[in-house]
């Protein structure tokens, strides 16, 4: 008996120890269902068009996702998205399958669940080539929801970038000039690289210098005003396409690219009349 005792007593700190891991483990699960609470979307009344519910897509976020027995629910995923996986916590007492409709681009992947009973919870993961959702499916005895989509707010806002870059890329350099006021007297020498400028003009408030298309796939040059004593300064200008547009007249201007081995193009304003060199 005393042996008994005395073995017993030894465990115990051992015993003690082994059991704080799993207080720590728990504690520790608490920030996360917290974060989980906070980032999960639940359905709404003013989310629904006709019986689909859609949400508004962020990374990261958990979309809740309420099914029932003999009914199968429709995660409607994006037209044109690809997908690549579908994993679940619970793989035994729900269904999930997947199918497409539509189709080119407007071809469109669907994941179909359905649980065996209610009163069943677990996750689903969908991965495709553009983005991944995370999802919370529960099952009731008779409520669910039809279907679930998602916009997009992010490709919107991309897709009007690209909008606005193309409306500005066509747009006209200029407007309101007539061919009488431009004038082309400006020589164009240095060195030869291959943004190097076609020619130089001005309407006798602005001047424009006309690159050539490669600009806009490399470094592009910053412009310099070279005065009277050789001296230079860098001057403001905008990018309109492949024209540089600067707000005045200059005499001579210079593009400078690089620190070791900088390649230097001179744009020069020659007297009208005068031939205009095109330096070697």
């Amino acid at each position: 008996m005393t042996r008994t005792l005395a073995a017993a007593a030894l465990l115990a700190p051992c015993l003690i120890l082994a059991a704080q891991p799993a207080e720590a483990t728990t504690h520790k699960t608490t920030p996360v269902a917290a974060a989980n609470r906070a980032a999960t979307i639940e359905p709404v009344a003013q989310g629904f068009i006709n019986a689909v519910q859609v949400y508004p897509f962020a990374d990261g976020a958990i979309y809740h996702v309420i099914t029932a027995p003999e009914r199968v629910t429709d995660i409607a995923l994006q037209p044109g998205e690809t997908l690549v996986a579908v994993a679940s916590g619970d793989t035994v007492r729900w269904v999930i399958g997947d199918t497409t409709s539509g189709s080119g681009a407007e071809k469109r992947t669907h994941v179909l669940v359905k649980p065996f009973s209610a009163g069943l919870s677990t996750n689903l993961v969908i991965t495709t080539d553009r983005r991944s959702y995370h999802i919370a499916l529960t099952s009731l005895a008779k409520t669910a929801m039809a279907a679930l989509s998602w916009t997009y707010p992010q490709d919107a806002l991309i897709a009007l970038k690209r909008a606005a870059a193309a409306t500005e890329a066509v747009a006209p350099v200029a407007v309101g000039i007539e061919v009488e006021q431009l004038h082309f007297n400006y020589a164009v020498s240095g060195d030869r690289p291959a943004w190097r400028p076609f020619r130089a003009f001005d309407d006798g408030r602005q001047t424009f210098i006309e690159f050539p298309a490669t600009l806009a796939v490399g470094e592009a040059p910053p412009i310099f005003l070279v005065d009277g004593k050789g001296e230079a300064q860098l001057v403001n200008y905008r990018v309109k396409g492949r024209f540089y547009v600067v707000d005045r007249i200059f005499d001579v201007a210079e593009l400078r690219l690089g620190t070791k081995h900088q390649q230097i193009v001179r744009i020069s304003r020659v007297a009208d009349g005068a031939p205009k060199r095109r330096g070697s």
